[in-house]
């Protein structure tokens, strides 16, 4: 059964038949093909003839033939209605060599275009290259909190479970949708996730950027994971590749890092001095697609989910079309620093600040050092959090995450 994202769906919808290349782009598995197919179907509640609508998904070995512009032009063109609006939809179209010639073709003859991919780069050198400014781009990522319920409501019961235990299973079982839709086990929800992982990294990350040294790209991502939400650097990378006997050059670590963002496996955020408003070449920190791939690959940890929670509240924030730093002030951090549309809120991510005043002191510190009045929170995992101190809202981390008022 397909279950609905409809807040996607109503992002995309105004752009039907509109001059715009419409892009749809996100890590393996995060649901992007079925987004798709919730278009096509959106474009037949609308009016669309079932033979105006066409789909080709490039992972389908019936479509092994179709590896490039010409070939992909040619297939198109064989379908082409002789009159009318013909709707085009394009999944994993990054599979198809110079596949943006033979998009940029069939948008010049009027043809409404769909098209998912695993890759950023669809979005800088080749899309930017062939029709910038002819597209629009929708990120698809895993499942919010939300969302997470929504599909657990379809294979559990869902409603019988707190608060806290509905958030314990979101935070172990992660966000992939194909595994939450599922009457999984812990263990087979595990494999799901390292299959996902392993896809991602071998045909995104390895064999599309022609990954030299395979190994030493897995080991910097294991690093990555291991270190979400700790200040990154090429030299900490260096010293723990030489703690395993591997050697690489910051060249080398920079590459192989920015294949792993460019897949979806990872993001950087980069620090924003509040005081200077600028951004700052160090400190930076990676954020994981989905707080599961840690969780999973490398063993549920305490010492771990400090990290997992702030990766969480970040997807969560990139989810609402935030952009997102790590703010500086003095020797002051704030988690994140939110912007969106002149709307700017800063948020602190702890496990839990009610056991003792001098851990709420700490926590809000920086925030009270800000000197401007935008929303500030603390989340946590605090059972009673809610209440209000000198302008800091103390929240409920999955109460935050369900909230609209963000």
């Amino acid at each position: 059964m397909l279950i609905p994202r409809q807040s996607y769906v109503e992002r995309i919808a105004p752009f039907i038949g509109k001059p715009f290349i419409k892009v749809i782009t996100g890590i393996r598995r995060s649901g992007k093909s079925s987004l798709l197919t919730l278009m096509g179907e959106e474009l037949q509640e609308r009016g669309a003839a079932p033979e105006r609508v066409l789909c080709l998904n490039f992972e389908d070995l019936a479509l092994a033939d179709l590896t490039t512009a010409k070939a992909l032009h040619q297939r198109v063109e064989a379908w082409l209605p002789e009159s009318g609006l013909a709707h085009l939809l394009l999944d994993e179209v990054q599979e198809v060599a110079e596949w943006e010639k033979a998009v940029n073709s069939l948008h010049a003859r009027g043809v409404d275009i769909y098209l998912t991919g695993s890759n950023s780069r669809l979005l800088s050198s080749e899309l930017a290259t062939h029709i910038a400014g002819r597209y629009v781009a929708t990120d698809v990522w895993p499942l919010s909190f939300g969302e997470f319920g929504d599909f657990r409501r379809q294979v559990s019961d869902w409603a019988a479970l707190s608060p806290a235990q509905q958030f314990d299973e979101y935070l172990r079982r992660g966000g992939f949708p194909g595994p939450a839709a599922l009457d999984l086990t812990a263990t087979q929800t595990a494999t799901a996730v390292r299959d996902i992982y392993a896809s991602a990294l071998l045909r995104d990350t390895i064999e599309r950027h022609r990954i030299r040294r395979p190994d030493l790209l897995r080991r910097i991502a294991a690093f990555a994971l291991d270190n979400i939400g700790n200040p990154f650097s090429a030299s900490a990378v260096t010293r723990f590749l030489k703690s395993e006997q591997r050697a690489a050059d910051p060249e080398t670590i920079h590459t192989y890092l920015t294949a792993l963002q460019e897949s979806f496996l990872l993001a950087r955020v980069q620090p924003l001095d509040l005081r200077g408003k600028a951004i700052l070449r160090t400190g930076e920190k990676y954020y994981a697609a989905d707080h599961s791939l840690p969780n999973t690959l490398l063993g549920a940890s305490p010492t771990r989910l400090p990290g997992l929670l702030e990766n969480i509240v970040w997807a969560e924030l990139r989810r609402r079309g935030y952009d997102v730093h790590v703010g500086r002030s003095g020797d002051k951090e704030i988690d994140f620093v939110a912007d969106r549309q002149g709307s700017r809120l800063y948020v602190q991510v702890a496990y839990l600040v009610s056991r003792s005043p001098q851990t709420w002191e700490r926590e809000a510190a920086p925030l009270l050092a800000l000197p401007d009045n935008h929303p500030k929170y603390v989340v946590s995992l605090d059972p009673h959090a809610g209440s209000s101190d000198r302008g800091i809202i103390h929240a409920s981390l999955p109460e935050w995450l369900l909230s609209d008022d963000f």
